[in-house]
């Protein structure tokens, strides 16, 4: 009998041992890890972040068998993410102990693209029958809402997923025809359950939100596959300033039936080329990192019947001092524009006008004291200085002319302040000097300065 090789058979058996170690984590990691209806701890016993992990892990399991396109969207889970990717870069790593998806909160948030899912009614059975109960939140489809129609079909806006004492928020982002995702805000009506999750402590649906499109990647986190955005610390501060206002189209309507917009050519014309400017301004700012704001009669256009005031002439925008850039100028130039006029400077009624075709740009920079926000204005032919007066206002995101662009949210307080109480009666003839409620004397440029700031082109 021949003697066997001991090499060859050491080597046979540690080949044998390794074949076997990796089905056995194949195994786990395809099938136990991701279906299994229970996890335990070391100690043998069920803690709160494994019936968490469980609860995402079923979710997840859902998602897949009906394909719907979700992300991650939970701004703690991200932030750990966010935080972790940064200081150690190790997160890829599978790890069975709950890091990313267990944040100490009852609740985690995903985000679904609806334009990229079509409605299963398989899901929401399926669900139930996995233990989830379920809470949906509709809403009107503003995309289909108009000045001609005030009907738009109702949309899932919200779905509330409750099992082992856990919420999974379902957030649905839209497609808008500015090329930004959109989700609606969260209302209860009032046969809902109030108590059904704890309301206050979601991410999302104290108001409407608005995003730029996103890229997103899938990564393993906790052991389970994830899509989150690439860019999370970007999302993540979209995130905080995503507050979104619809237009008021009935309110607009009504105004639009008491004083007909102006369909000649000349009004038609201006809209477009206003239209045109205002994507312009849009882009060359945003390639500067330049946040902006309707302003003026341009704020006024959209807040009163969600367009532009033909007979304004012009386009307004606002800037914070605190965002200037010295290559502003620069900029718009590049872009095409011809600067018109450049009055004040920075520390002080800073203002610029640029010309495209026959349309003006204005932009006012704004100044905060105390708890007053203020912009100037300035006589050329005379160096008097004038000073506008607003109350303190933050910004948000609205919609005008198909295009994502920022409101101050509190609008009607800053209309009212520039408008006075009669805004809602159009003015045809308007003097900036005298005109506007809020304006007020605020002396004259010295005469030696004029040459810097009453720059007329």
């Amino acid at each position: 009998m021949l003697r066997v090789n001991r090499t060859a058979a050491l080597s046979l058996l540690i080949i044998s041992s390794s074949v076997f170690l990796l089905f056995q984590l194949y195994y786990y990691r395809k099938y136990v890890s991701k279906t299994a209806p229970h996890v335990q701890s070391r100690t043998g016993q069920l803690t709160s972040s494994d019936l968490h992990l469980q609860t995402v892990r079923m979710f997840l399991a859902l998602v897949r068998r009906y394909r719907l396109p979700v992300f991650l969207a939970d701004t703690a889970a991200l932030t750990l993410l966010s935080q972790d990717a940064l200081q150690h870069r190790d997160w890829l790593v599978q790890d069975l102990h709950c890091k990313f998806l267990c944040t100490n909160r009852p609740i985690i948030s995903f985000a679904l693209l609806a334009n990229a899912w079509k409605f299963d009614p398989g899901f929401l059975s399926a669900a139930e029958q996995k233990g989830f109960e379920l809470l949906q939140l509709r809403g009107t489809d503003p995309r289909l809402a108009s000045l001609d129609t005030l009907s738009g079909e109702e949309i899932p806006l919200h779905f509330l997923l409750r099992c082992h004492r856990y919420i999974i928020q379902v957030v649905f982002l839209y497609e808008r025809s500015g090329n930004y995702l959109w989700h609606g805000p969260l209302r209860l009506k009032p046969n809902m359950d109030r108590s059904f999750a704890p309301f206050k402590m979601l991410d999302y649906g104290r108001h409407a939100g608005a995003y730029d499109r996103l890229e997103l990647v899938l990564t393993v986190l906790d052991g389970l596959d994830v899509r989150v955005p690439r860019n999370v610390s970007r999302f993540l501060s979209e995130q905080q300033n995503s507050h979104f206002l619809e237009c008021h189209y009935r309110d607009a309507r009504n105004f639009l039936q008491l004083y007909p917009d102006d369909s000649s050519s000349a009004a038609v014309d201006f809209r477009r080329k206003a239209k045109s400017l205002l994507h312009l301004a849009s882009q060359t700012l945003a390639e500067l990192n330049i946040p902006f704001w309707l302003s003026s009669g341009t704020c006024l256009g959209w807040f009163r019947q969600c367009s532009i005031i033909s007979y304004s002439h012009d386009v307004d925008i606002g800037i914070f001092i605190t965002d200037f850039s010295s290559n502003i100028v620069t900029a718009f130039r590049d872009a095409g524009l011809s600067l018109k006029h450049k009055f004040g400077k920075v520390e002080d009624s800073l203002e610029l006008s640029f010309m495209s075709d026959d349309v003006k740009l204005d932009i006012f920079f704004f100044y905060k004291d105390g708890d007053v926000i203020w912009n100037g204005g300035t006589q050329a032919k005379s160096g008097k200085k004038f000073k506008y007066i607003f109350p303190q206002f933050s910004l948000c995101w609205a919609e005008l002319l198909d295009m994502k662009v920022r409101v101050p949210c509190e609008t009607l307080d800053y209309v009212l302040a520039n408008y006075g109480p009669s805004w809602s009666i159009p003015v045809m003839s308007w003097d900036w000097k005298s005109s506007p409620s809020n304006v007020q004397e605020n002396g004259m440029w010295p005469p030696k300065e004029w040459v810097d700031v009453i720059q007329v082109y």
